[in-house]
């Protein structure tokens, strides 16, 4: 089969020239890219041969490594491959141009130290289990003050607290969109109990929470410290889903210093599997906002 007779059925170029976050458009032109060279029946290494190319540079094209994907480049792959159908070259071109436009999260660039805001843009559900925290996406301002300032604040200094809290606010915007995705959280019941900034921060903080809970696309259940231990209590986690299969799913965890990104299928499957079992043994989603309704009453009025 030849690499522009591989698309025929279904047509899948179409797809491509839908808006979307250019973040999972480079993810996704990386991925074609080796299935253009596969279908080629061409090796990483005879097409640097061919081209000239030092090993690095094809490295960083298939392992979505660059930030500003090379037009000139691709063409040059596109030729190599064999790829003469005019609407598929031009749909690939069109999705290296539109991978390298700018995000609203690149004005964020002192803030964020990953990809995250942009994989978040497009994705259609995230699924996520959290310990010690309120999810960053279900954050009030004064939670998310407060986090910055208690910790990630120590390494920029006070001053750049105002800015980090300003981008996690940003993030939000997706889940109150015309066309938001479906946010799927567990919630340790340690995270919920900790006085993060004080009492009248939580009680804002559990208010929210609850009137977020309330919207259609929004789940939050909270796993009770009686539970026990349980699988999915080593670390916290976000399963990112996309629409289509041509962007697979990606689990995304953050440490003090770092955020890492797994993509292999069983490492993703793990995580889902993880995020299964934490669904079973929490309280149901009318359970975890009555929980919650009952714990804001509890909290001591200042």
């Amino acid at each position: 089969m030849s690499a522009s007779t591989a698309y025929d059925q279904p047509s899948s170029w179409r797809r491509w020239h839908v808006p979307g976050s250019p973040t999972v458009k480079r993810r996704r032109l990386s991925a074609e890219l080796i299935q253009l060279r596969e279908r080629a029946g061409l090796t990483h290494d005879e097409v640097c041969r061919r081209l000239e190319w030092s090993r690095g540079r094809l490295t960083h094209m298939e392992q979505n490594k660059w930030t500003r994907p090379d037009i000139g480049n691709i063409r040059l792959l596109l030729d190599l491959y064999s790829v003469s159908d005019a609407n598929i070259r031009e749909a690939i071109l069109n999705l290296a141009r539109q991978s390298r436009e700018r995000g609203w999260w690149q004005s964020y660039r002192d803030v964020f130290r990953g990809s995250l805001p942009g994989f978040e843009a497009e994705a259609s559900q995230m699924r996520m289990y959290e310990i010690a925290l309120i999810p960053g996406l279900l954050q009030t301002e004064a939670y998310a003050t407060a986090i910055f300032r208690a910790g990630y604040g120590l390494q920029a200094g006070e001053a750049a607290v105002p800015r980090r809290v300003q981008g996690r606010m940003a993030r939000q915007a997706i889940l109150t969109r015309d066309d938001p995705p479906r946010l799927w959280a567990v919630i340790d019941e340690a995270a919920l109990v900790k006085p993060v900034g004080g009492t009248q921060v939580m009680r804002e903080q559990l208010e929210h929470l609850v009137e977020m809970a309330r919207r259609p696309n929004i789940t939050i259940q909270v796993l009770p410290t009686m539970v026990g231990a349980h699988a999915a209590m080593a670390c916290g986690f976000v399963i990112l889903d996309f629409p289509g299969d041509l962007d697979p799913s990606i689990v995304y965890l953050e440490t003090f210093t770092d955020s890492l990104f797994l993509e292999r299928p069983d490492e993703v499957q793990t995580y889902a599997l993880l995020h299964n079992r934490g669904v079973s043994v929490a309280l149901t989603a009318d359970e975890s906002i009555a929980y919650v309704t009952a714990l804001t009453a509890r909290l001591p009025q200042e």
